[in-house]
């Protein structure tokens, strides 16, 4: 039995230290990130959640040089028809049931190029997770294939091992995950991330934890090539959730993790909740902008002028 203490820490018990500075202005630090054979504008994508990203945003993300990652529980078959009229890559999420099989079989056998696949389940380093990546790749060798989510090294090896190009890392972090609170089993995201990154080389999407902008720069700076969030898109006012007006007039948007019962409609295994969060006044696209300039200004502040930058800066920890 192993009993020996180990710390682990948020993103909130960091803090970067700045650096001597060498941009003439802040307008001149690339935030752009590459994964798989694509470079996009920014190191964030909006959780692959249905209250966070539907159709529609997916088509805007791709024409304006983001990333997306489609939820699962819809037609995979009519948004991959979509996203073809539409002429966009796809991204999709699959889960490891028969049908996710038979879709990857249907993507094959029509000779239709899926771009991204993020194969998206709560305990991803497990058997059936590793058996689901190899078959994605026997069938669709030269589709990029992000795995998760995990939490540890080890799982990030298998997962590699087993044929996966990045992972998904995080569990029981998210602003609607009740994980921690149901099992117990979790990983405060800046020490997780750390973690994995320094035992793969694979691309680490960050899922998970992020509260506010500043976030993304720390998850950068603890490994991420990517991080994913999904309450700083939800409230969105384009965002696909449900917005409810409470009886001073004030409007709120309905987020929900894919593990809650607003979303899975049965109540079995229920790891999420259903959360009102203030509805502001962006669309993604400005969101998007307003993460850009807030990572340029964390780049000129790491004292370099792109993104990897932030993976050398000194930081400390926070005692509360």
């Amino acid at each position: 039995m192993q009993n020996k203490t180990k710390i682990a820490y948020r993103y909130s018990d960091i803090c970067l230290v700045p650096q001597k500075g060498i941009l003439t202005s802040r307008s001149k630090a690339d935030t752009s990130v590459t994964l798989g054979n694509r470079t996009f504008m920014l190191p964030i994508v909006p959780s692959n959640m249905k209250c966070t990203i539907d159709s529609q945003l997916a088509h805007t993300l791709s024409y304006e040089g983001y990333f997306y990652i489609m939820h699962r529980f819809l037609d995979n078959i009519n948004f991959i028809r979509e996203a073809i009229n539409n002429s966009h890559y796809i991204s999709l999420s699959v889960g490891i049931k028969a049908e996710d099989r038979l879709l990857i079989k249907h993507i094959k056998e029509n000779n239709i190029f899926v771009e991204y696949i993020t194969l998206d389940i709560a305990h991803g380093h497990c058997i059936q997770a590793l058996e689901m990546i190899e078959f994605i790749k026997e069938n669709l060798p030269d589709t990029f294939v992000i795995a998760g989510n995990i939490a540890t090294p080890e799982a990030a090896i298998d997962l590699e091992l087993a044929g996966a190009n990045a992972v998904k890392v995080g569990i029981g972090q998210g602003n609607a995950c009740t994980t921690k609170d149901k099992t117990g089993f979790t990983m405060p995201m800046f020490t997780c991330v750390r973690n994995v990154a320094e035992k793969t080389k694979l691309p680490i999407i960050a899922d998970g934890g992020v509260r506010c902008n500043g976030d993304i720069a720390k998850a950068i700076a603890a490994g991420a090539s990517m991080v994913m969030s999904g309450s700083l898109f939800a409230e969105c006012n384009d965002s696909p959730s449900d917005i409810v007006t409470d009886e001073y007039g004030t409007t709120y948007k309905l987020y929900y993790g894919s593990a809650s019962i607003h979303n899975k409609t049965e109540n079995r295994h229920i790891e999420g909740t259903l959360k009102k969060i203030p509805q502001n006044s962006m669309t993604y696209l400005h969101k998007l902008e307003e993460i850009r300039q807030d990572l340029a200004s964390a780049i000129s502040y790491s004292g370099g002028n792109t993104l990897n930058n932030l993976k050398f800066v000194d930081y400390y920890t926070i005692l509360n």
